[in-house]
């Protein structure tokens, strides 16, 4: 006689919480690690003497690495889960690291820094969190996307200032290793220890409600809930194909690839071409640092702002944030000093455009929630590679080309801008409300539903 299945184990109804928090350290190494190169970009130009546009090229061949990672990676977290595709992107991460200090051509440079670093990051940074971060909270995503992808910030803080202070004193090489190390050291016990997928494989629901293990599958696709706003889409079990053939799902494309542009071009170029408008490098690696810090406030506040508000105004925010960013690095050499520096470009990126994380996986999961949500996002995560890939190798070959970053700073502006758009389009708010939109359009006395939202 066989034995009926063994419920999943119960947690407490923290738990979404601790997933969160092995985020916000995960994402704190792992995204800084790649954006580390912003402060390796000076001393690899001086030591080998390569052109911009070459040595830049290794930070975009690691996005372009990443959209042929994305299809797949979405794939094997619908049937693996978080845990092996994290772990696996900590070993590429690490590995390039450990390798980049032996590099003496630029396809050494275009192999550690680029494929495997940058590439490998994608499965570690916002992407890969936001395959399965936003089905433990639906209440309360935004809020909670925000508070993990803030680690982002505070991890800017802490590694940019010592990872500066050891290239200055030791070198880049040895900078390498020490965050080689140190990832793999922290990263995986932790990823192997806590990540789960879904809050269902739990015995949990979303926003940390305790359900039983009998109700803990997921929820029939036609199930009411006072979120939706169009029924019959939210319905549909949507596939990669059903998706593909909407067009909400290329406005997001297209809005991903043109903000991934607008941040990326600034993140990579951002350090040298302050130290040639007159600060120094110590000064441009707090800058840096000072945008996460700002991100801290920017992913938590918007995060939280498009649970009230909706996810559109948050991404407009974002974009704005770069706009004005741009802007102020278009007047920085007729005006420079600290303030425009720090008030400004600094702040428009950090407080504002580094909210975009905050949404980039619940804008989506609005839109396709369901079992192939993974295969969906992870086709849509080929336009921030292509993005991210293209904003600094054409910033750096636009550089190459007119001896100025004016042309490559005005085009991502109008990258950035365009980007807002394309989200009001693709029309999430169409779909599902956002909380604080679905409570103040209840009937009074009903603000607080008795069951938690729909989710997938």
């Amino acid at each position: 006689m066989s034995r009926p299945p063994r419920p999943p184990p119960r947690l407490p109804f923290f738990y979404g919480w601790v997933v969160v928090a092995v985020s916000f350290v995960t994402l704190a190494l792992g995204v800084n690690a790649r954006t580390a190169f912003s402060l390796l970009f000076p001393p690899l130009l001086d030591d080998f003497g390569w052109d911009r546009g070459l040595t830049a090229g290794a930070f975009s061949i690691g996005f372009l690495a990443s959209t042929i990672y994305a299809p797949f990676s979405g794939m094997l977290m619908d049937r693996f889960g978080p845990r092996p595709v994290l772990s696996l992107g900590v070993i590429l991460v690490s590995l390039g690291m450990a390798g980049a200090p032996f590099m003496s051509a630029p396809w050494h440079l275009y192999l550690t820094l680029g494929v495997l670093v940058v590439g490998g990051s994608f499965l570690v940074s916002y992407v890969g969190h936001s395959f399965f971060l936003p089905n433990w909270f639906v209440r309360r995503r935004g809020l909670a996307v925000g508070i993990a992808f803030s680690g982002v910030g505070i991890g800017s803080v802490v590694v940019f200032p010592l990872l500066q202070y050891v290239i200055d004193r030791v070198g880049w090489r040895e900078a390498c290793w020490i965050l080689a190390i140190v990832m793999a050291v922290v990263l995986i016990p932790l990823i192997v220890a806590f990540q789960r997928r879904h809050p269902h494989d739990m015995g949990l629901a979303p926003d940390g409600i305790a359900a039983p293990p009998e109700s803990a599958a997921a929820p029939d696709p036609g199930t009411p809930a006072d979120n939706i706003v169009d029924a019959a889409w939210a319905a549909t079990d949507w596939t990669a194909g059903r998706a593909l053939a909407t067009a909400r799902f290329w406005w997001m494309f297209a809005g991903y690839a043109c903000m991934l542009y607008a941040w990326y071009a600034v993140q990579v170029h951002q350090t040298r071409y302050l130290t040639e408008t007159g600060f120094s490098a110590t000064a441009a690696a707090y800058a840096l640092g000072m945008v996460g810090l700002g991100g801290i406030a920017g992913q938590i506040g918007l995060g939280h702002l498009s649970d009230r508000v909706g996810r559109e105004w948050a991404w407009t925010a974002a974009g704005a944030g770069y706009v004005l960013c741009y802007g102020a690095l278009l007047l920085l050499p007729h005006h420079p000093g600290s303030t425009l520096l720090y008030v400004v470009i600094v702040a428009s990126q950090g407080l504002l455009g580094y909210g975009v994380p905050s949404v980039l996986g619940a804008i989506p999961a609005e839109l396709f929630e369901g079992r192939g949500f993974g295969t969906i996002f992870g086709i849509l995560s080929i336009s921030i590679g292509l993005g991210a890939a293209a904003g600094p190798w054409i910033t750096g070959v636009l550089y190459d080309a007119s001896g100025s970053y004016g042309p490559a700073w005005w085009l991502a502006l109008a990258l950035g801008a365009l980007s807002i758009p394309c989200i009001w389009l693709a029309a999430p708010r169409k779909v599902r409300a956002v909380a604080g939109v679905a409570e103040r359009g209840a009937p009074r006395g009903s603000r607080r539903p008795p069951a938690p939202f729909a989710h997938g």
